[in-house]
């Protein structure tokens, strides 16, 4: 499995309304991102629903699409990966709804929670906050580079990076062992520009 170094996560409550949500998934596709993961940590199954056929309708099959948490609406809406956190569904469940075939990620914010990710049949694995966030009410600790370092010791899976991650920091993240950075505040003006600047410094 290869992650491409930019993972963008569309979360909801960033957005104004569902329009401009999908519109900033069209300019994100558009400055060449291959994987989004949408996210909806308020909205109600149906909507959520309804959210994710439309990003899926509307960005068509160049653009790999992530549910987060819901493993039955990653299905209903033909999404190609699930990304669960601690406390939602254990990889093991997930992984028995989706299927084989279907990519699989894990969240962690520490080594005993990585090692114990690891051995499961998750896809990839996310560690964070590398650095101090503002996109979750209750963050875990931040784990820093020294954390991801560490992290990278622990897993040959693809690890992505998460968590106060900006253009001016993302370099920093995969030259300490990230595969993938997940991004959601710094994309959200301007995404297009936004994400070009990201690929650039990625690269």
């Amino acid at each position: 499995m290869l992650l491409p170094r930019l993972y963008p996560i569309l979360d909801a409550g960033c957005f104004a309304d569902a329009n401009a949500m999908f519109a900033a998934a069209e300019e994100l596709a558009a400055a060449g991102c291959t994987l989004l993961q949408y996210r909806n940590k308020s909205g109600s199954a149906r909507q959520m629903l309804d959210q994710a056929r439309a990003l899926r309708s509307r960005l068509g099959p160049n653009v790999k699409l992530v549910m987060n948490d819901r493993a039955d609406l990653c299905l209903a809406a033909q999404y190609d990966g699930l990304h669960v956190g601690q406390d939602d569904l254990s990889p093991e469940c997930a992984r028995r709804i989706i299927g084989p075939n279907r990519w699989l990620g894990v969240s962690t914010h520490n080594p005993e929670q990585l090692a114990e990710a690891d051995k499961t049949t998750a896809d990839y694995l996310a560690i964070g906050p590398i650095f101090a966030t503002s996109s979750k009410a209750n963050p875990d600790p931040v784990v820093g580079l020294e954390g991801l370092r560490r992290a990278r010791e622990l897993t040959r899976k693809p690890l992505v990076a998460i968590g106060g991650i900006i253009r001016a920091n993302a370099r920093s993240v995969i030259e300490a062992g990230a595969d993938s950075v997940a991004v959601i505040s710094d994309l959200l003006r301007d995404p297009r520009k936004s994400a070009e600047e990201f690929f650039r410094v990625l690269e």
